[in-house]
């Protein structure tokens, strides 16, 4: 099953040929794209309400007509198939629209985190050759008109910049798009098309851009159609983010490929998410170990156990088993399961769905869904390997991909598991150094490689600990200069002055006076993680 290459739309990407016959016999791959469901659904519902959000409700026909229109101008203003447009948007409904047209047109949308900065959006932007980005005017007191300002004097191909819900300010407003009219015949588009290209963490430093066809996002759709019990008329509720896989899968494709609502939240408020459940009727709910948390303390201060919720998946860094055992007790009409996976390869994992299995549910990550798995090291554990029709066709940089597949053409996912009772993954930990805080992937070496060149830092290594709150957080341990006592507030002030995303700020400062290293002078993170949460196991640098 081993892959070739194949050139779409000017994009190299790989060919499992044996894969794909594979997806297309058992329905995973319905070689239509998000479009020709839209159009049919229209057809079928047009006043079904498929996205709700604080602002807006819209119906299947108002999404389409939209997302129609909007895919006509970019096509009007130039763009082709195969280009790339960004949204950094929060999730608001406009999001769906913009990524619709997208799909409509034959563009690759490119889906960039709100709280990313000038650092994270220039090299994004340049790296995948974005020729038009949407973006708030400000949000959470943030102005993205000035950064864009800023961040474009910097990209050798300025882009185009469209805001939403505020003053352009010299750059195109969002409402004015949407004003003209054109009439220009939309293209047919390829399902084998590049779809999406996603960015994501590596141990390098530098993000590695993820590329998803039509068909492989409608597979891990498909998944969750099959195995989340999700049926015509559900409800998804979505506070996670629409620039994260999950998040952008549960808001963009289920509503057509399954026949569900979406409830957007733009910033996490568990008080209001119960208010919304009851509201709405809401069914289903996917997130990081903090939403459920923190759901399941506000349902039970509002005296209720959300009786329509049906499933609540979770997934993330640092899953306890408590959480899952005591959110099923309370929510006693809904499942709750751990799940895994990742940007390269969603849902590969589908959860213990059966009813009444909590112990699979909360002491397994499931057992895989569409997705083979094997594990290097031994039978039972080690690096899982995962191969299915939701696996990315490649990185947008060829060089990303040397060493991530084997000969197979199964994918080397970095993480660490063990198999129980035969088919049950246990995710045990990351061969890759990952901190996942609050559900954002943080990689250590870029911040480290910026601190580094404090005057106060002579040595630091950043690693991840747990925290009930945010699942991990992110804490700098750090050989001092001579005379120096760096504290919070100075990595903070560095690195902010620096432009970097709030959220890759440590939260924690241990300063020693050597790091453990092995013979070949690479700091052991693990040692040096296992010293700082007991600093009683010190002993002599190996």
């Amino acid at each position: 099953m081993a892959a070739g290459r194949r050139v779409i739309e000017g994009w190299s990407v790989r060919a499992n040929e044996a894969l794909a016959a594979q997806a297309r016999a058992d329905g995973s791959w319905p070689d239509e794209t998000s479009g020709d469901m839209a159009l049919r659904e229209a057809a079928r519902d047009p006043a079904r309400v498929i996205v709700v959000d604080e602002q807006r409700s819209l119906t299947v026909a108002e999404l389409v007509t939209e997302a129609q229109n909007l895919a006509r101008v970019s096509i009007a203003r130039g763009l082709k198939p195969g280009d790339v447009i960004s949204i950094m948007l929060p999730n608001w409904h406009e999001a769906t629209i913009i990524y619709l047209a997208a799909a409509f047109a034959g563009l690759v949308a490119n889906l960039i985190l709100p709280n990313y900065r000038n650092n994270e959006v220039i090299f994004t932007l340049e790296d995948c050759g974005s020729k038009m980005i949407f973006v708030p005017e400000i949000f959470r007191k943030f102005d993205y008109v000035s950064m864009m300002q800023a961040v474009n004097g910097g990209l050798p191909k300025p882009v185009e910049v469209v805001v939403l819900r505020g003053a352009a300010r010299g750059a195109t407003a969002f409402t004015a798009l949407l004003a003209e009219h054109h009439d220009v015949a939309l293209p047919k588009v390829d399902p084998d098309s590049i779809k999406m290209v996603m960015y994501t963490s590596g141990t390098s430093g530098r993000a590695k851009g993820v590329l998803h066809s039509h068909n492989t996002i409608s597979a891990a759709v498909t998944q969750i159609h099959r195995y989340w019990h999700v049926a015509a008329g559900d409800c998804f509720f979505v506070p996670s983010p629409i620039s994260h896989i999950g998040g952008s899968i549960y808001a963009f494709e289920l509503p057509f490929l399954a026949g569900t609502k979406v409830v957007l939240q733009e910033a996490w408020d568990p008080d209001a998410a119960v208010t919304a459940f009851e509201m709405h009727g809401c069914t289903h709910m996917a997130g990081a170990t903090p939403f459920l948390a923190q759901l399941l303390v506000s349902a039970r201060k509002a005296g209720t156990r959300l009786p329509g919720l049906k499933v609540f998946i979770c997934g993330g860094a640092s899953v306890p088993a408590s959480l899952i055992r005591e959110a099923a007790e309370h929510f006693e009409n809904c499942i709750v399961s751990r799940v895994f996976g990742c940007t390269e390869v969603p849902m590969i994992t589908a959860g213990s769905m059966a009813a009444g299995d909590i112990d699979h549910a909360a002491e397994t990550d499931g057992k895989p869904g569409l997705c083979k798995v094997k594990l290097i090291g031994s039978a039972n554990e080690g690096e899982i390997l995962a191969i299915g029709p939701q696996m990315l066709l490649g990185y947008l940089r060829r060089e990303d991909e040397e060493g991530k597949f084997d000969a197979e053409g199964y994918f080397l996912t970095g993480d660490l598991a063990r198999l129980i009772d035969g088919e049950y993954l246990v995710i045990t930990g990351r061969a890759k150094d990952i901190i996942i805080r609050n559900g954002e992937n943080i990689a250590p070496k870029e911040v480290e490689d910026i601190l580094i060149l404090h005057p106060a830092i002579a040595e630091i290594s950043i690693v991840g600990l747990p925290d009930a709150r945010t699942g991990e957080l992110a804490c700098a341990v750090i050989v001092p200069a001579p005379g120096e006592s760096p504290g919070l507030n100075d990595l903070r002030d560095f690195l902010n002055a620096r432009n970097v995303a709030k959220f890759k700020i440590p939260e924690r400062v241990e300063l020693r006076g050597s790091l453990p290293r092995n013979a070949a002078g690479k700091v052991l993170k693990n040692r040096l993680r296992d010293l700082v949460l007991d600093p009683s196991l010190e002993t002599a640098v190996e």
